[in-house]
C-alpha cells in the first residue's frame, strides 16, 4: 500500500503528540518517523513475511571509550540480560521469548550496540515489550556484575585461542595504535576486573539517549499508528546527559607498517592490505567492486593464484571495511608457516596488478553483477532488512534503498576502479599484520619494502 505525504500526515495526526512523522519512504515500503525525544523509529512492512524482527540500534561502542573503560560498551550489554526490575533474575528476562520460540540476542561493535528479538508475527507485542524492559528497567545489581566479569574474562580467552579472530584486533590495532579504534571491543582484563555499578550507570546515561538510538520493526507489522503508539508509550528515555562523542581518527602513517604476535600454531594467520575509505565516502563502490575482484569469489584472482594455482591457503579472501571516519580494505588468509613469505609475496602481486590498472571490463562487470546479487539475496528475512535499515541510519544518517545502491554500483566505470586503486594501493598505506610461530620483524619488513 502507498500513501502520498498529505495522507501520511492526515492518517498519524490522531496519534499522541510527541510524535511527529519525519519523512516517508515509500521505494522499499518503510517509513521513517522521529518522536520529540529524538528516538528513529523506522518500520518496514512486509506483507508475506511470517516472522517479525524488532532492533534497537544505539550508536555507541569501543571506539566511544576511554582507556580507563575500554571493554564497557561490550559489558554493559551482557548486564541488560541479567535482570530487570519485572524480570529479577537472568533466566527471567529471556523466558517469555523461549516460551513462543523466539530469536534474540545482542551485539557490540566499534561504532554501534545493538539489540534484537526475532518473533512470529502475532507475538509482537512480546519483543517490544521485551527490548524497552531490558533497556529501560535493568538492575545492574553488583553481585551480577561481579559474576559476569568472569564470563566475559573468558570471552576474552577465547578470541585469545582463535589467531583467525585475534588477527582482526591486531589488524586494526597496527592501524589505529593507541587510538579508541585501535583498542579491542572486549577490552582488558585488567579493565573488565574494575567494572562496578557506577561506571556501567554513568556510561548508560551518556552514551544511551534518544537522540542517538534507532529502533526498526521488520516484518509482517500490524497497523502502523497502532506500532507508533506502542514504541512511544514504552521507549521513555530520561537521560539529557552530554553525549561522548567519538575521537577523530589521526593517520600519521608514512611508510608500510607491520604486526607479528608469536604464537604457536600449526597454521599462519595473516591481514595485508591498505587503509581505505570512509562510509560515506563517493569511491566506496568503487573500492567495493576493487575488493571483489580481488577476493570476492572463488573464481576471484586471489582465490586463483593463492589457493588453486599453488595451494597455499584453504581460506583466502578480501575485505573492505567503512567506518564513519576511515576504512581499510585487505586480504586474510591461513597459510603454512612454512610458505607464509611466498603467499605474502603472491598477495602483493595481485595488489600491484589492480595498482598498475590492470583490470578489464568483463572483471568490472562481472564483479558489478556480483555485488549487486548478494545485496539482494542478503534481504530476504525480517532481521536482515531491519539490520541493513537500522545500520543505514545509524552511520549514514540517511537510508538508500537496495536499487538506489544498486544503481550507484551499475555507474561505476573502469576509469574510477583505476583512479582508486592508485590511490590506495600505495607503500604509505600498506600494512601486514601476523600470527604465527615467528620473532623476526625483519624478514617482512623487506618484503613490504619490495611492493615499492
Amino acid at each position: 500500500m502507498t500513501m502520498g505525504r498529505e495522507t501520511l500526515l492526515r492518517h498519524f495526526h490522531s496519534l499522541t503528540t510527541d510524535l511527529f512523522l519525519l519523512y516517508t519512504q515509500i521505494t522499499m515500503n518503510f517509513r521513517k518517523y522521529q518522536l520529540k525525544n529524538g528516538l528513529r523509529i523506522i518500520l518496514s512492512p512486509i506483507k508475506e513475511s511470517k516472522s517479525t524482527t524488532a532492533l534497537v540500534l544505539v550508536g555507541t561502542g569501543s571506539r566511544y571509550e576511554r582507556k580507563e573503560n575500554n571493554g564497557i560498551s561490550h559489558f554493559l550489554e551482557h548486564m541488560f540480560f541479567k535482570g530487570t526490575k519485572n524480570r529479577p533474575k537472568p533466566q527471567d528476562v529471556v523466558s517469555d521469548l523461549d516460551a513462543i520460540g523466539g530469536e534474540y540476542n545482542a551485539f557490540t561493535s566499534q561504532e554501534c550496540t545493538g539489540f534484537w528479538a526475532k518473533v512470529s508475527n502475532h507475538h509482537l507485542d512480546v519483543a517490544l515489550n521485551w527490548l524497552a524492559d531490558i533497556l529501560f528497567h535493568s538492575k545492574f545489581s553488583p553481585r551480577e556484575i561481579e559474576k559476569e566479569k568472569g564470563v566475559v574474562i573468558e570471552e576474552i580467552n577465547l578470541y585469545e585461542d582463535l589467531p583467525s579472530r585475534k588477527i582482526f584486533h591486531n589488524w586494526l590495532h597496527l592501524l589505529y595504535g593507541r587510538q579508541p579504534l585501535g583498542w579491542p571491543v572486549l577490552g582488558t582484563k585488567e579493565n573488565v576486573k574494575k567494572i562496578n555499578q557506577k561506571m556501567l550507570l554513568s556510561y548508560l546515561q551518556s552514551q544511551y539517549q534518544a537522540t542517538n538510538t534507532v529502533l526498526c520493526l521488520s516484518g509482517n507489522l500490524p497497523s502502523l499508528s497502532s506500532v507508533v503508539k506502542k514504541i512511544s508509550k514504552v521507549f521513555r528515555f530520561d537521560s539529557t546527559n552530554e553525549f561522548c562523542s567519538p575521537l577523530k581518527i589521526k593517520d600519521t602513517q608514512k611508510k608500510p607498517g607491520v604486526s607479528v604476535e608469536y604464537k604457536k600454531t600449526d597454521q599462519s594467520h595473516l591481514i595485508v592490505g591498505f587503509r581505505g575509505l570512509d562510509i560515506n565516502h563517493p569511491d566506496q563502490y568503487a573500492l567495493q567492486l576493487i575488493s571483489t575482484i580481488l577476493g570476492g569469489y572463488m573464481s576471484s584472482r586471489l582465490f586463483v593464484e593463492v589457493r588453486e594455482k599453488r595451494g597455499l591457503a584453504y581460506h583466502i579472501s578480501s575485505v573492505v571495511e567503512f567506518f564513519t571516519d576511515t576504512g581499510f580494505i585487505a586480504a586474510r588468509a591461513g597459510v603454512s608457516n612454512n610458505r607464509i613469505e611466498e603467499a605474502i609475496k603472491v598477495i602483493l602481486q595481485e595488489f600491484k596488478k589492480i595498482q598498475k590498472g590492470n583490470i578489464s571490463i568483463t572483471e568490472l562487470n562481472k564483479a558489478k553483477e556480483n555485488l549487486i546479487g548478494r545485496l539482494f539475496l542478503s534481504l530476504e528475512s525480517s532481521d536482515e532488512i531491519a539490520t541493513w535499515l537500522a545500520e543505514q541510519e545509524v552511520f549514514r544518517n540517511k537510508i538508500l534503498t537496495p536499487q538506489q545502491i544498486a544503481n550507484r554500483i551499475k555507474k561505476v566505470e573502469l576509469t574510477d576502479l583505476k583512479r582508486v586503486a592508485r590511490e590506495i594501493f600505495r607503500p604509505q598505506r600498506l600494512n601486514l599484520a601476523i600470527i604465527g610461530p615467528f620473532k623476526n620483524r625483519e624478514v617482512f619488513e623487506n618484503i613490504l619494502q619490495d611492493y615499492a
